[in-house]
């Protein structure tokens, strides 16, 4: 926290990081994580804000069954389920680059998407779901992991506008 005087009295200023995690890509999810963790570690009040594609990172490895319509289906089944199961932005090769990727991840003991959220959790993060795109892609709270908060972008821009980091990925 930063300190700043103003007359007689000081006042305590919280620094804050907002996040925009648009990206579905593992890498760019798991690098989104990492500065979203180090942030909070310097007492920054931090936001992810998970729309479109990095909504997965919020998906259960196995949801409950829900009702959804055609095309929900369709998206549901098209999209991975869970942080573990993204894919790399780059070389992902059929799916073998993810793998190959964690078995790095494994070899140097760095973190894993999962281990980056559950750490994401414990500090406090604010992870939000973008309501709005769960409608466009019929994701429902159910599917989605616990401890997140459902809002939209007016939530977003509200954290945003005082925040001291605002980034996009």
């Amino acid at each position: 926290m930063g300190k700043w005087s103003g007359g007689n009295k000081t006042v305590e200023q919280t620094k804050s990081t907002n996040i925009i995690l648009f990206s579905g890509d593992y890498d760019k999810a798991m690098a989104a994580y990492i500065i979203a963790n180090g942030a909070a570690a310097y007492d920054h009040k931090v936001t992810i804000f998970h729309t479109f594609w990095g909504l997965n990172a919020l998906r259960k490895d196995n949801p409950p069954a829900v009702k959804k319509g055609f095309l929900e289906r369709q998206f549901a089944r098209m999209m991975p389920r869970g942080a573990d199961k993204m894919g790399l932005s780059n070389m992902n090769m059929g799916g073998m680059g993810p793998k190959m990727i964690k078995q790095v991840i494994g070899k140097h003991n760095a973190m894993t998407m999962p281990q980056l959220i559950e750490m994401a959790q414990e500090q406090d993060i604010n992870l939000v779901a973008c309501t709005m795109t769960m409608d466009l892609l019929g994701l429902q709270q159910e599917e989605l992991l616990d401890d997140v908060t459902y809002a939209g972008v007016a939530a977003y821009l509200a954290d945003a506008e005082d925040g001291n980091v605002n980034l996009f990925i």
